[in-house]
């Protein structure tokens, strides 16, 4: 590990901005990379002054262009466990993080660059956006979640036919098949991005948390428990401060002010 930080944190008006910055390798994915990624959403979700999160890559050229190449051509198979495990780890903590996180993705998203975007709750894509899972070219199947996650979004058909063949998407075909949320100039990435996440991030941070949990516990479990587990987490909000300020605010005509308890 180099003593160079290739991952930093902004704070501004509630959004956190966690940005990959290893330009020269096109931000690709290493063991430090992941390390400080996961260093970073630990901060982040101890911050009581951050709202959302926004996830994005440093230069023109890529969100992240995938795994390190270096490091995967040393592996042996003890090492490719070792090394799927890492990345699963801390791409399941981003799933299942308690604030909203938006992946910004400008330029390539492919391999391990792509399983990091499919695990962030919302994308939003640059129109110079590509998105891939090429790992079979090499031999390989992704291995930070790729093959479950793509399903869920895209549906299995694509899901199996952008695995199976590697191809790139582009942005518009990403937006039109579900694997963004919408797409903007390459200048107006970071601004759209902040714009996006200032809409989800207004509404109740309570609320917020709890509807994540119930839609991914949703896709982990059979239909009954979930929505036994979404009744349950209802019940919990009709407790908090929140739920009576947004209920008196809408009949009150105005805008609510949660105060995230």
């Amino acid at each position: 590990m180099t003593g160079d930080a290739l991952v930093r944190v902004e704070i501004d008006d509630r959004i956190a901005t966690i940005t990959i910055d290893r330009q020269k390798k096109l931000n690709a994915l290493n063991p430090q990379v992941l390390e400080e990624l996961d260093s970073a959403f630990r901060s982040v979700e101890s911050n009581e002054d951050v709202l959302g999160v926004i996830l994005t890559g440093a230069g023109e050229k890529a969100f992240v262009a995938g795994a390190d190449i270096g490091v995967l051509a040393e592996m042996d198979p003890a090492r490719a466990v070792e090394i799927s495990r890492q990345g699963q780890g801390v791409l399941n903590r981003i799933e299942r993080f308690p604030k909203p996180v938006l992946a910004a993705v400008g330029g390539y998203a492919l391999g391990g660059g792509c399983e990091l975007a499919l695990a962030c709750h919302l994308r939003l894509a640059s129109e110079n956006a590509r998105f891939g899972l090429p790992e079979v070219g090499l031999g390989l199947i992704p291995g930070y979640g790729g093959t479950v996650r793509l399903a869920r979004l895209v549906g299995l058909g694509l899901a199996v036919q952008m695995t199976l063949t590697g191809e790139m998407v582009d942005a518009g075909k990403a937006e039109r098949i579900g694997l963004v949320s919408g797409v903007v100039p390459r200048a107006e990435l970071e601004a759209g991005a902040r714009e996006f996440m200032g809409r989800v991030i207004k509404h109740g941070p309570v609320a917020l948390r709890m509807a994540l949990q119930s839609v991914y516990h949703a896709v982990e479990t059979e239909s009954a428990r979930a929505l036994d587990h979404e009744a349950a987490l209802f019940g919990l909000l009709a407790a908090t401060d929140d739920m009576r300020e947004g209920l008196t605010a809408f009949l009150e005509k105005r805008a609510p002010d949660f105060q995230g308890r």
